[in-house]
């Protein structure tokens, strides 16, 4: 098949999508990357998501509005992939649409809210559309949430040793896969998200990040605050865990930062940056593993990632490129992916990462301009993802 992926993610700066040949093969699924883009929000709908995000305050109205908006805008984004990146002719897309809300209360998940209504993609592609892909996992008691797992998992499955897959985005989560046993899936906390907000605080939302870490290379860390954020009982939570702009928004850099007292803008990011790259390391000590693959706005961060690699020594730190797949655009191969297992009938969230009672195929499906036409459900799960060279024509799909 071939698939679009399309997602938001926390800090809310366009739509990415990917188009992707993807085929059975037994236990093994093959992944040709067509081609990637991210598309930015016109500004009124992204200064109207913004300001709808936690810690700000809205009115259903404004949810109508955003949820039209930004599923017009994932529809012209789909329609534009289709004829750009797909060669004029996809058999699904997969979208995530945008999260407004994650509804985590300390280690449980009571419900996720992402916008964006899929019925406009189905009606500008007349592809059918999988969507809504965390609430299934929800309902079954997990976290929905980090869904990278699924990728995470079949990508480092088989590699000999313990190895984590790590995506900074506004939110940090990291994938566990050992060599023995089951696979583990957690957000470690903050990635990108208070940095943006410090220098969203600095410019007046002029800048929403620190370019090259430029700013942070340039402050010293402030311990006293550094301990402050440090105490925040998120970090001491078990996994399965999940967190977003609910608590590490805005308003809790504005908490700390008034209880602390003022920081001049270097060092506050050299603190944020020392707090992001601590507590990823703090969450993967005890997992004892030998390679750390980074994706997301974070891996651009040259201040960031070297702190990373000297606290993750001896675990080696390395670019998701290493694993076949362009960083900037995992995340929407990964939904790609999601919507390709929804269609075979096959389990998007894994248990032992969510928490969730069973393992649920992910969210809902829209019909295109045409009826639904499901194939019979996979036989058998797959363990194994193989990323095939762009150039090569994809292998047949096996009879059933």
């Amino acid at each position: 098949m071939r698939v679009l992926g399309l997602s938001s993610g926390t800090s809310a700066d366009g739509i990415d999508v990917a188009a992707a040949d993807l085929t059975l093969d037994g236990d093994l699924v093959r992944l040709r990357p067509l081609g990637h883009r991210t598309v930015p929000y016109s500004a009124p709908l992204h200064e109207e998501l913004r300001s709808a995000l936690p810690p700000g305050t809205t009115t259903m109205e404004t949810v109508c509005r955003l949820d039209t908006g930004i599923g017009q805008a994932f529809a012209a984004a789909a329609r534009e992939a289709v004829a750009d990146l797909a060669g004029g002719h996809a058999d699904l897309v997969a979208s995530h649409g945008q999260t407004l809300f994650h509804w985590a209360d300390g280690a449980s998940v009571h419900g996720t809210l992402q916008l964006g209504q899929p019925a406009w993609t189905a009606e500008a592609t007349g592809l059918p559309v999988v969507s809504d892909l965390r609430t299934a996992d929800v309902a079954a008691g997990g976290q929905g949430a980090p869904l990278a797992a699924l990728l995470d998992t079949l990508l480092l499955n088989g590699r000999g040793v313990p190895a984590a897959a790590l995506n900074i985005g506004g939110i940090a989560n990291a994938t566990v896969v050992p060599t023995s046993g089951e696979p583990a899936a957690f957000d470690t906390g903050p990635g990108n998200a208070l940095m943006d907000a410090a220098v969203r605080r600095a410019t007046g939302g002029r800048s929403g990040f620190d370019l090259d870490g430029r700013l942070a290379a340039e402050g010293r860390v402030d311990a006293a605050l550094l301990d402050r954020l440090l105490a925040d009982p998120y970090y001491r939570l078990a996994p399965p865990k999940s967190t977003g702009l609910e608590l590490f928004g805005p308003a809790y850099l504005e908490e700390a930062l008034h209880e602390h007292g003022p920081v001049e803008t270097p060092d506050l990011l050299a603190t944020l940056v020392e707090l992001t790259a601590r507590t990823v390391a703090d969450a993967l000590a005890s997992r004892a593993v030998a390679e750390v693959h980074v994706s997301g706005g974070g891996a651009r961060n040259p201040v960031l990632t070297r702190r990373l690699a000297e606290l993750l020594r001896p675990a080696r730190l390395s670019p998701a490129e290493d694993l076949g797949l362009d960083g900037d655009a995992k995340e929407a191969y990964l939904f790609a992916l999601l919507g390709f297992f929804t269609w075979h009938g096959l389990p998007g969230a894994l248990p032992s990462c969510t928490g969730a009672r069973r393992a649920t195929p992910a969210g809902r499906l829209t019909p295109g301009s045409g009826p639904l036409r499901l194939p019979e459900p996979a036989a058998t799960v797959p363990r194994r993802l193989e990323v095939t060279d762009p150039a090569q024509e994809p292998a047949p799909a096996p009879d059933g």
